[in-house]
């Protein structure tokens, strides 16, 4: 665990505006903040705002808002260790663990080992690289590149991408990398460790695990290079390779991926997260698809929130890495057999992250690579956004065109994994639509053919006749527990209520006080503060709790972690975009506004003794001391400060 006062040092170093000016070139100052395009959704009008003074950011777009710690977490998939160690490197800060000797011993001697794996794969994408433009044999991967529409040379920006993937060639000798990584001064342990090299079955010695092959890296969330994936390439003539093939005999496999290592698990990694990742945080979606290449090429054709498995189903650690950019993924996986299972082994790990899904329909025998190049861009866009449901396309999947000819077991067998489909669903009110749906798609097939799934009243009434009347049983028995079912909003009830008399101008005097807290210690303002109430109190004892006089500074992150949610937003607006470019215009301003709520008060107590004077006719004494009291309060009004 690092240390909270390292974890304070980092905060109070680091400079926000420099961190997010990399993700944010675009940024201008105005007044006391800089604002600029924001990194979290798109927009045409700059509404991101960075507050250097107070280390803070706030989108008034998206509202996205934190230090520069969320920054990290937000924009490059960070963890809170990872960002902060990554925020401490940048400004020469020490990173202290709270552990015990032995502990952080074992902890610091693990660490330096990933680094040095994390090296040693770095040193093998570069020798990959540099073999892709040296090497006599490098045609034979360009041409693989070229099949596919990836002509180096050609176009600037699939140079661009290919550089970004890291794309290069395992030349065909049995040692070509195992002699770069020796001259580098690797072990081969280290290079066996991660999966480059692989032991001699007879002797000693080592040999690379990659030969004659196009070589995608695949990298961390952090850019880090954690694995490969080698794809075969025609072979060589007879006579000019070391080791033409990756077997003894047969053709070799078509892909070839390092193993697990102590850096790399393939059901928690996915392809191309480090490059699509701000880009599937711009669109809110990340488009899943089956292959390296599909990567690659969506990603030189501008669709760039596209990811892959790595050639595993799509797993749990898989969606959660995803959901850390964006709530929604589309499947976009061929229209076989194979990524049709695979869209099916998905749903449980989608369920357990909490995400959405879509399943969106590719042409038969066409896969998004083929429909990129053939169609351009545009196909795939409009493919993604007409994406089903993933429980109308699961349904949809069992109804194809082969249902109708599958005998009677297999349709029953079809419809109990509708059934099961749909009453996976949580939401009880979305479980009766999809069973109205599938049972108006059921039936209209096997009427249109005639045919019939088990007895004959489940024919006539629709496969799911018995399931709906159960979750209707449901509903009743719920009404009579005084459950109500979830309805549309009501136009009144969607109404925003008006906020009470005063609450603007108890939220500026608050405002003020976000932005100059040394005006907590102004005996003026002090005397004003009684006039607030409800949350704001709240928001200004823990802005008390916050400020540091002695300093001078507020502990931002203090003062956010305590605030009511009801007044965050305020917070965060006051903190990234400040109004008051001085204290005494921001004292001016409080006052000004504190002024405008004494009137208003006193205006709605007189309007009271109005009514009360009203309800008091015929009762003299009364009428008299209601009287005094307006009196009191119009003299009070007319000695206001003007």
């Amino acid at each position: 665990m690092i240390a909270p006062e390292t974890i304070a040092l980092v905060r109070e170093r680091t400079d926000i505006l420099a961190v997010v000016q990399e993700a944010v070139p675009s940024l201008k100052r105005r007044g006391r903040s800089f604002v600029g395009l924001c990194p979290f959704h798109k927009e045409k009008t700059p509404s991101f705002h960075v507050n250097p003074d107070r280390g803070f950011f706030h989108c008034f777009g998206c509202k996205e808002a934190g230090s520069a710690i969320d920054f990290l977490i937000k924009h490059e998939g960070y963890t809170f260790r990872e960002a902060v160690r990554a925020l401490a490197e940048r400004a020469g800060i020490e990173v202290i663990e709270t552990r015990q000797d032995a502990a952080f011993t074992e902890s610091d001697r693990q660490k330096k080992a990933r680094e040095d794996l994390y090296a040693v794969n770095a040193l093998a994408a570069t020798f990959f690289e540099d073999q892709l433009r040296r090497h006599e044999h490098r045609g034979y991967a360009l041409e693989e590149l070229a099949k596919r529409g990836l002509e180096v040379g050609v176009d600037p920006k699939i140079d661009e991408v290919l550089q970004a993937f890291r794309i290069g060639y395992a030349p065909p000798g049995w040692d070509g990398l195992a002699s770069f990584l020796r001259q580098q001064g690797v072990s081969p342990a280290a290079a066996e460790t991660v999966g480059l090299l692989v032991p001699r079955s007879s002797g000693s010695g080592f040999y690379d695990r990659f030969r004659h092959r196009l070589m995608f890296a695949v990298m961390d969330p952090q850019g880090r290079v954690v694995a490969f994936s080698g794809r075969a390439l025609r072979d060589l003539p007879e006579g000019q390779a070391v080791s033409k093939n990756d077997s003894a005999s047969g053709p070799p496999p078509k892909y070839i991926n390092s193993p697990e290592s102590p850096v790399y698990t393939k059901g928690q990694m996915l392809f191309g997260i480090h490059q699509a990742r701000h880009e599937i945080r711009q669109a809110e979606v990340a488009v899943l698809v089956e292959g390296n290449f599909d990567v690659v090429s969506l990603h030189a054709r501008g669709v760039a929130n596209v990811v892959a498995p790595l050639g595993t189903a799509f797993t749990g650690e898989q969606a959660k890495l995803l959901k850390r950019f964006a709530p929604t993924v589309v499947f976009l996986f061929d229209g076989d057999a194979a990524g049709k299972k695979a869209v099916r082994l998905s749903r449980d790990a989608i369920r357990a992250a909490g995400m959405n899904a879509r399943v969106a329909t590719l042409p038969d025998g066409v896969d998004p690579d083929e429909l990129s190049r053939t169609k351009g861009p545009a196909a795939i866009s409009d493919l993604v956004a007409g994406a089903r449901g993933m429980p109308e396309a699961l349904v949809e999947m069992e109804l194809d065109g082969t249902f109708v000819q599958a005998d009677v077991f297999e349709r029953v067998e079809r419809v109990e994994r509708i059934r099961k489909v749909i009453s996976d669903e949580d939401d009880p009110i979305v479980r009766m639509e999809l069973f109205a749906w599938a049972d108006q798609a059921v039936s209209a097939r096997l009427d249109l053919h005639g045919m019939r799934v088990g007895r004959d009243d489940v024919h006539q009434s629709g496969p799911f006749a018995a399931l709906q009347k159960s979750l209707r049983k449901d509903e009743e028995a719920a009404r009579a527990r005084g459950e109500v079912p979830r309805t549309a909003v009501t136009p009144k009830e969607a109404r925003i209520a008006a906020k009470p008399p005063g609450s603007a101008e108890r939220r500026e005097i608050v405002g003020c006080l976000i932005e100059w807290p040394s005006l907590l210690e102004d005996p003026e303002v002090a005397e004003e503060l009684s006039l607030l109430d409800g949350p704001v109190v709240m928001a200004i004892a823990s802005l008390r709790r916050a400020w540091k006089p002695h300093e001078k500074r507020l502990d931002v992150d203090a003062f956010l972690e305590e605030i009511p949610p009801a007044v965050r937003m305020l917070a965060n607006r006051h903190l990234a975009n400040p109004q008051q470019e001085s204290e005494a215009n921001a004292k001016g301003y409080l006052l000004d506004n504190a002024n405008k709520l004494k009137r208003l008060l006193l205006s709605q107590e007189a309007a009271q003794i109005n009514r009360e004077t009203y309800r008091a006719q015929g009762d003299w004494d009364a009428e008299r001391e209601l009287a005094r009291e307006q009196s009191d309060r119009l003299r009070a009004k007319h000695g206001l400060k003007s």
